[in-house]
């Protein structure tokens, strides 16, 4: 498991001798450093021989396999694209997803400026020197620290040295390449380079990823100063095609709803980094970087509002529009669901007119395209002196981030084949259809964010045994959004000047009595600002339909979180240690997508608070060559105001069977996507010094499906189909490492050794499909003149058995 380092003896006298000593960093700029024991929160951390020896495929697989708390949605269903989920907060590349983590390389927060999303696949995992997971809503790691913060620092030539060629393949056609390089000379100077190139073809129907990543960190250091640039690049195409409908999952669990789901990242990344030690007790240091991210997507999706319409059999007219435009061997007459399982005739005579193709187009191919320049500096001085005779710890600073970000969204009409593409025709979602449903789905926002920051930290050791932390953090951000559509801030326009600011405090008390245990306590708070996602659709005389509009809006409330951290942590002897703790995060004025009177459309808006609480309780030893680790979470995660939301596909929805109505959140009922329960455990044996075998298990439980939030969803089998939930599992993975020689290694990895079958995240909505795959529009009789849908759950299923070996040659 990650280390949870727990029990150094908090005395500072030199002659103290600690069985273990871990050092933390207060903020995400580098300074001087506090013993884990004086930190009042249950820090996590992990080297990269961690990492390098469960072989995980990123940061991300890593923290779901060692890190207590953490757990995945595969939503997306790419390996690379996973939501992340820590005490209940998410960092996820996807869009519109509500950000709770913020996650740091280097010193510089690297969620992106348009949603604050998170690309997992632009960190290389060969470049990590330490990560350290900061729970709670620490003010000092800035805006969307809500529930944590993950603190990445990367490798340099000093401490790093050497050179290394690994090559990887297996299932699924895995194969990939990585170099490293480190070095550094007399004159001071250092540096350290990786590259890799990853392919894999997907263990899902026309799901393969290209992963290309290049970092390298050049750098100077003297006795009293140290200067870093790191240049990192990435260019990367990833398939993921999301969840599958229950029924389908369970006739074949290769299958996709619909493709493809394809995401294109390009990002450039420059860091100039720098430290001076002005005496043995004063550290200056500060950052200056710019980051280009171009990100574009092309989905291929099914319409939904083609699903209570006539789509099989073209009318007289329609017959004419397609003869007239010279297609022939179109049906005249008897064309059903029954006979006809993938219509497309009615869709392409209705593109010639641009007439009714959002209704009778059983498909859409949405578009987007984000270009986003982020640019800013840091710096912060650190003072470690004595304050009435006792040892304390001082560190002041400010920051600046500043972003311009040009967002463009359409989509195209088009129909669904046997295999579950869409063959575009020439009509698009852009209001301009001769039907009373007409949709726009086009977006075309520039923004421009600023954020000033300052904040300060003060860390006094009271007595030997009592240290107190207090901490705060001063946010201003300014975002201007631009409509290029409809400019001028009308009823229809993005345009908008929204200005936040808040003052974050945080305080905490460490207790250490002896060599053995020390205690915790920390209160603290975080905010985030509401993303252009929530702000272009938050007036409720204007709804959307997400994510496929937005719309101009009054501004929202900053999401402010308070959290509580109670625990106590302590070793046995010097190679076994332990730790338990209590959590506590309330969200107020938090921010949900609620239902408005027209079907299916809803807006954001502040509407009271959410809760996330529970225990964290971990062990490990070491036994000879044995090792041995145990963690376990309980994560209870609840609205705790009441709220009406859309809920199309609940069961218990205002509308009826099948139609679309909303549900009632009562406080006290569960979040949907978080588990109750998650456990993490593993074996590691060294046998000599040559062969190593390590076993890790991941068990989480299940949770409740997107849209069941009032967690009352039930099946009948004709309107409703899936349980509304996604249910628990528990995977295991199994490592080895052989060193031939001094220079050459092997190792392999099997992933879910059982070849178990599960989900890890659920969806309820309508589905487009029969029960033997064809498009299924109207399938019951209408109710007062609107026709139901057949609803389901949607399931996200984890990756099977997959194995993979490599060889690494090192000089």
């Amino acid at each position: 498991m990650a280390t949870f380092t727990a029990g150094a003896y908090a005395n500072d006298d030199a002659d103290a001798v600690t069985p273990t000593v871990v050092v933390v960093g207060q903020t995400p700029l580098p300074g001087l450093e506090l013993p884990l024991e004086k930190i009042a929160a249950p820090v996590q951390s992990a080297t990269d021989q961690d990492i390098e020896r469960h072989r995980a495929l990123d940061v991300s697989q890593f923290m779901n396999r060692q890190l207590n708390g953490v757990h995945v949605n595969e939503v997306q269903g790419n390996p690379f694209q996973v939501d992340v989920n820590y005490r209940g907060y998410t960092a996820s590349p996807l869009l519109g997803t509500p950000q709770g983590l913020s996650v740091y390389l280097d010193g510089v927060r690297i969620n992106q400026p348009f949603g604050d999303v998170v690309s997992w696949d632009l960190i290389p995992k060969a470049a990590i020197a330490s990560l350290n997971m900061m729970p709670g809503s620490n003010p000092l790691f800035g805006l969307n620290t809500l529930g944590g913060a993950l603190a990445i620092q990367t490798k340099e030539g000093r401490s790093h040295p050497g050179t290394s060629v690994q090559l990887t393949g297996g299932s699924y056609g895995r194969r990939s390449i990585e170099f490293e390089h480190g070095g550094s000379n007399e004159k001071g100077l250092e540096w350290f380079v990786t590259a890799n190139q990853f392919h894999d073809n997907g263990w899902r129907t026309n799901s393969p990823s290209d992963v290309r990543q290049a970092f390298g960190k050049f750098g100077w250091q003297s006795a009293t100063s140290d200067l870093d640039l790191t240049v990192a690049y990435a260019d990367n195409r990833l398939t993921g095609n999301g969840l599958q409908e229950t029924r389908f999952l369970e006739q074949d669990y290769n299958s996709v709803y619909t493709q493809p789901d394809i995401t294109k990242n390009r990002s450039l990344f420059l860091n100039l980094t720098g430290k001076h030690s002005l005496n043995d007790t004063t550290l200056l240091s500060g950052n200056v970087y710019y980051r280009k991210i171009n990100t574009s997507t092309y989905n291929g999706d099914i319409n939904e509002g083609a699903l209570d319409q006539s789509v099989y059999q073209p009318s007289a007219s329609e017959r004419a529009a397609l003869a007239a435009a010279g297609y022939s061997g179109f049906p005249s007459s008897g064309a059903n669901a029954a006979n006809t399982p993938f219509p497309y005739w009615r869709c392409i005579a209705n593109a010639l007119g641009n007439e009714e193709p959002n209704e009778k187009c059983t498909g859409l191919i949405n578009r987007t395209r984000s270009d986003q320049e982020n640019l800013g500096f840091s710096g912060q001085a650190s003072f470690s002196s004595d304050l009435l005779g006792r040892r304390n710890l001082f560190i002041a600073g400010a920051g600046y981030d500043q972003s311009n970000v040009s967002f463009q969204q359409g989509a195209q009409f088009g129909y669904v084949n046997a295999d579950r593409s869409i063959t575009p025709v020439n009509a698009f979602a852009d209001g301009t259809q001769n039907s009373e449903d007409a949709f726009d789905s086009r977006v075309s926002l520039n923004g421009h964010t600023r954020t000033w920051s300052l904040f300060a930290t003060d860390t006094l050791s009271i007595t030997d045994h009592w240290h107190a932390t207090l901490s705060g953090r001063y946010n201003r951000t300014a975002v201007k959004n631009r409509d290029n559509l409809n400019p001028g801030g009308g009823l229809d326009s993005l345009d908008g000047n929204h200005v936040f600011d808040r003052f974050n405090p945080a305080v905490g008390l460490s207790f250490t009595p002896s060599r053995a245990w020390n205690a915790y306590a920390g209160y603290s708070e975080g905010s985030r600002t509401p993303t252009a996602i929530e702000l272009g659709c938050a007036n409720p005389d204007n709804p959307c339909k997400l994510p496929n509009a937005m719309a101009g809006d009054p501004p929202l409330k900053q999401v402010v979180t308070k959290t509580w951290d109670v625990g106590m942590r302590g070793q046995i002897g010097s190679t076994s240690r332990w730790n338990v703790g209590l959590f506590r995060s309330d969200n107020h004025d938090d921010i949900l997508f609620v239902a408005d009177q027209q079907a299916g459309y809803g807006y954001f808006k502040n509407f009271g608070q959410t809760r996330r609480q529970g225990v964290e309780a971990g062990g490990s030893t070491r036994i000879g060559p044995l090792s041995l680790a145990l963690n376990y979470t309980y994560l209870d995660a609840t609205y705790r105001t009441a709220e009406t939301v859309g809920a199309a596909g609940n069961s218990t929805n205002s509308a009826g069977p099948g139609l679309e109505g909303t549900v009632d959140i009562k406080p006290g009922d569960r979040i949907p996507l978080i588990p109750k329960h998650m456990v993490k455990a593993s074996a590691d044996y060294q046998f000599g010094d040559a062969l190593s075998l390590g076993l890790d298990l991941i068990g989480v439980s299940g949770s409740y499906a997107r849209g069941n939030e009032n967690n009352q969803h039930q099946p009948d089998g004709t309107y409703y189909l899936g349980s509304g939930k996604s249910g628990g599992y528990t995977v295991t993975n199994l490592t080895a490492n052989y060193k031939l020689s001094r220079k050459v290694q092997l190792f392999g990895q099997i992933n879910n050794l059982f070849d178990r079958e599960y989900t890890t995240a659920a969806q309820l909505g309508s589905t487009a499909f029969s029960s033997t795959g064809g498009i299924l529009a109207r399938p019951f009789p209408a109710v007062g003149g609107e026709y139901p849908l057949v609803n389901s759950t949607f399931l996200a299923p984890g990756t099977p058995r997959t194995l993979w070996v490599g060889i690494r040659y090192s000089l």
